[in-house]
This record gives structure tokens, C-alpha cells and sequence, in this order.
């Protein structure tokens, strides 16, 4: 589903801001993009979103200012002298190279440090304001779900009328059958044993029976009425129970014997293929 949040907190130690996209996916991508002194957040917020989230490519961006009266860089001694030393035992290894400059080694991430800055209080800040992001982008994923159920009951409604009328005709197009097969037969042969004549027209109507797949056709609308109404993710029940409906469909067109359940087998089609493609974005 397609949704959009937006949290942004300001302390005095600087500030942070959260954007959350979501857009359709057939399972659960995130995109994480944060500053370097908060990566180690990663492993939370992927775990926050798969609790709350099971399909969408989600896109999460984090911004963090400092306040400048709040930081004091300060080199990370330890971590330089590893720098250092690390470039000594290559040196070794191509004596070529050359050394390391004091300014390749400050930017090296994780060389400088802020030494005012409580980052452990900037990382709870950062997760605090992730879940209400999230919590937002739920809603407006859910709002949208409600008016995708809405789309899907009205192709629901349409499909069980297909259906209603099929069934009340299929007795006069077997009649009509039964007809035009007795009158083709008799412009061919009027000596043709009538028993032979009955046994090919019980044939006939057996073939074209489709009161099976009318009933299971009914059936499915119901079980995805029913699945809609659950409060867990629906989303790939839903799928299934597309192809099965679209089964059901391709069977009555292979079954059908005049142009009125051909059209009608093509009209279920397009509904459940409507259906099919909004499918792809609920949860």
C-alpha cells in the first residue's frame, strides 16, 4: 500500500527527522538510509518493521542535525593508533605505498568523536520517533485498505450477479440446445435411431453442466468477504483465492456452448483480474 509519514523532533542537543514511504510490493522490502553515527540502529528498525509491516517496499530516512553548541570533536585515539598501525603492516607488504596523511585519517568514519554529545540519548530519541512515524504510516495504510475493501465488495457484488444470472438462463440454453442439435439431426438423417439421438444430447448437456463451478464460484466470493473482514494480513489468502476464481471463470468458458455464458465467462474475468491488481496492495 502507498502511504507517507513524516516525524521530526528538536532537542537541545540538536535535531532528528523521520520519513516513511511505503509503496505496493508483493512482500516486505525496507530501505534504510541513516546518518553514520546512528547506523547501529539498523538492526532495531528493521525489527520494529517487520512486527508491524508484511508487504511494501518501504523507504525510511532518518536526518539528524547536531546543535553546534553541543559538539566537540574529539579523535578517537585508540581507533587511530589501529589506523596507523594497520598502514605500517602494509607498508611492509608494498613498500610503494604511501603513508596515510593525518587528513585521510580524520575522515576515516568512527576517527573523530563527539565528545559533549550523549549519542545513546540521540539513538532512544531516534527510535521513540521511528514508531510514531510508523504508527502513522499504519494508519494511513489502513485507511486506504478500508477503501480498497470497498472496491473489492462492489467486483464481489458484480460477480455473484454473473453468477445468479448464469444459473437462472443455463436451463433455457440447454433447452435451446437440445433444439438446434434435434433439428440439424434430423436434416441429416431422418432414419437415425432416436435412442442414439437422446444419448448424444444427454452428453451434450452433461458437458455444459456448469452448476459445479457456479457453486464454487459462490463460494469463493464468500471466503474472500470473510477474509477481508480479519484483522491479520490478508494479502496472499487474497491472491489465492484469485486464481481460484479466475480457475472457476476459465472453466465455464471452456464449457461454454452458446455466446451468452462466453460473455459471461469474460465479464467474471475482467472482475476478478480488477480484483487481482488491487490485491497487490493490501496487506
Amino acid at each position: 500500500m502507498t502511504a507517507f509519514a513524516r516525524q521530526e523532533s528538536q532537542q537541545s542537543w540538536g535535531s532528528l527527522t523521520w520519513e516513511v514511504r511505503s509503496v505496493n510490493h508483493r512482500f516486505l522490502e525496507p530501505h534504510l538510509r541513516l546518518p553514520e553515527s546512528l547506523r547501529e540502529l539498523e538492526g532495531p528498525l528493521r525489527e520494529l518493521l517487520r512486527k508491524r509491516l508484511s508487504r511494501g517496499k518501504v523507504e525510511c530516512t532518518l536526518r539528524f542535525v547536531p546543535e553546534e553548541s553541543a559538539q566537540k570533536l574529539q579523535v578517537n585515539q585508540a581507533f587511530v593508533q589501529q589506523l596507523l598501525d594497520a598502514t605500517a603492516e602494509v607498508e611492509q607488504l608494498m613498500p610503494v605505498s604511501e603513508s596515510l596523511n593525518p587528513l585521510d585519517i580524520l575522515r576515516w568514519p568512527g576517527a573523530l568523536q563527539d565528545s559533549r554529545l550523549d549519542m545513546e540519548q540521540v539513538k532512544n530519541e531516534a527510535l521513540r520517533l521511528f514508531k510514531s512515524a510508523l504508527d502513522d504510516l499504519v494508519a494511513g495504510r489502513e485507511r486506504e485498505g478500508k477503501e480498497l475493501a470497498d472496491m473489492i465488495e462492489q467486483r464481489l457484488v458484480s460477480i455473484a450477479s454473473v453468477v445468479a444470472e448464469v444459473r437462472s438462463k443455463l436451463p433455457q440454453i440447454l433447452e435451446n440446445q437440445r433444439n438446434n442439435l434435434k433439428a440439424k439431426v434430423t436434416e441429416l438423417a431422418d432414419d437415425l435411431d432416436p435412442q442414439r439421438l437422446e444419448q448424444e444430447i444427454v452428453l451434450l448437456a452433461q458437458k455444459a453442466d456448469v452448476d459445479e463451478e457456479m457453486d464454487r464460484l459462490n463460494t469463493h466470493v464468500q471466503e474472500v468477504r470473510r477474509v477481508l473482514k480479519q484483522k491479520e494480513p490478508v494479502g496472499r489468502r487474497l491472491d489465492f483465492l484469485m486464481q481460484e476464481l479466475n480457475r472457476e471463470a476459465n472453466t465455464l468458458s471452456s464449457k461454454s456452448i452458446v455466446t451468452d455464458t462466453t460473455q459471461s465467462a469474460v465479464e467474471l474475468k475482467v472482475l476478478i483480474e480488477q480484483m487481482r491488481e488491487q490485491i497487490q496492495n493490501i496487506e
